[in-house]
């Protein structure tokens, strides 16, 4: 590789490390990586069409030759919530937009070291949440000032893929992880912690950690086309300024996920192609375990103990991409996910309302040259709302909170624009 692209290579990389936003679709996990793939609803698993489709697959490596991908995102969530029936205050709704717009960037590599052989980099936001209350929802039980938490998720994911036979390759990822996270107006929250010091408005904390993801990739005939792919909990020392908070003294790994992915040729000019994914978000205690936790005497921050009470979720995904000339491609995709959020469980989670079922998508890319092609897509959340159902504990603290319920509702608009050089 010559100097000017490893010192452009290594300038991007910095600049995607240093801003990794919130990008909340299949719960709090990005919906798909590139530009390409999310125009089709993140389909990549069986369907690599980018160097940044290793972050779904790796062994996609095999099957790309020599590229570079680099793409940004507008993603604008609008997020609120409403509390009805408590015995604190009347009825009330809050919107949690006050910081309403971000932009994601992303960078894959891809270089065939042989006829068998192939490395790769991808650096990718996974997702997160953000919200912002300027009239804080919690303020009837005691919190003070804006409320909201921000949690970012950066993976830097180096990757090697082998060619085992004709048509089917298996690789590996290193998930290098850095989870950013901050919290503000919760201090109501405190005298139910076990560190009532470390709950809220403890700025911005971080950590790193690793682990790692497998793929298979099979061109069974030349027709179809299958892929697998499993990534591992993510481990990591977790944010020891927000210990109180989270369950296992501030612990919040990336839970496990995996996948399968089908793709077909149906014409010379049309390609379907779907995936199925599970996120197995009851891994991580402070993700998975049911804030009720509390009433039976569990504080916030102890081993095993209250979280968001989130259920593990599956997302699938299909899309279609169609060549309409030799330099111009568009495609389609709709994707659905299982609900996270149980109708116990949506009074912490005012803070991460990440209750999205349905997105549509659409894309194009045009190959401006035989080595550039410019790509574009637009991605919209369709509105989602959960309802409460004893969601607010009832009675007064330490015992409750008055009752009544929570209801949260998101919905998102994105658009981004990607450019590839093949080389």
């Amino acid at each position: 590789m010559q100097p000017f692209r490893l010192s452009a290579l290594a300038g991007l990389v910095l600049a995607v490390g240093a801003a990794h936003p919130a990008a909340a679709t299949d719960g709090y996990f990005t919906h798909g990586v590139g530009t390409q793939a999310k125009g089709m609803a993140g389909v990549a698993i069986a369907y690599p069409k980018e160097a940044l489709s290793i972050a779904a697959n790796p062994a996609s490596a095999t099957a790309l030759g020599n590229r570079l991908d680099a793409g940004v995102d507008y993603f604008h969530p609008t997020r609120s919530a409403t509390i009805t029936g408590n015995a604190f205050g009347p009825d009330q709704s809050f919107g949690g937009n006050d910081r309403g717009a971000f932009y994601i960037p992303e960078l894959g590599y891809v270089r065939q070291l042989n006829d068998r052989l192939a490395v790769g980099l991808a650096v990718y936001g996974n997702g997160g949440m953000n919200t912002d209350y300027r009239d804080n929802p919690y303020a009837r039980f005691g919190a003070t000032g804006k409320a909201g938490v921000d949690l970012q998720q950066l993976f830097i994911s180096p990757t090697i893929a082998y060619k085992i036979a004709e048509g089917h390759s298996l690789g590996v990822a290193l998930n290098l992880v850095n989870e950013r996270f901050k919290a503000q107006g919760i201090g109501a929250f405190a005298g139910f912690s076990q560190q009532p010091s470390a709950v809220s408005n403890k700025g911005r904390d971080d950590f790193w950690g690793a682990g790692v993801r497998v793929g298979w990739l099979g061109q069974i005939t030349p027709w179809l086309s299958v892929g697998a792919s499993w990534q591992s909990k993510t481990y990591g020392d977790g944010f020891k300024k927000y210990k109180g908070l989270f369950a296992d003294q501030g612990d919040f790994d990336v839970p496990s996920s995996y996948g399968i992915g089908v793709a077909v040729k149906a014409s010379d000019r049309l390609d379907l192609a779907a995936d199925v994914r599970r996120i197995a978000y009851s891994d991580v205690g402070a993700v998975g375990n049911s804030f009720q936790r509390l009433l039976a005497g569990r504080a916030l921050g102890s081993s095993d103990g209250p979280g968001f009470g989130w259920k593990d979720t599956t997302s699938i995904k299909i899309g279609a991409n169609y060549a309409l000339t030799p330099d111009w491609q568009i495609r389609v995709g709709y994707g659905y996910t299982t609900q996270p959020i149980p109708q116990s469980q949506t009074f912490l989670n005012i803070l991460a309302p990440a209750t999205i079922q349905h997105q549509i998508t659409a894309g194009a890319t045009w190959s401006v040259s035989k080595s550039v092609d410019v790509s574009l897509y637009g991605l919209y959340g369709l509105p989602t709302t959960v309802k409460g159902s004893g969601s607010i504990p009832a009675g007064f603290p330490p015992a409750g909170f008055g009752g009544g319920e929570a209801n949260i509702r998101l919905s998102e608009i994105a658009l981004g624009g990607g450019v590839s050089w093949r080389f």
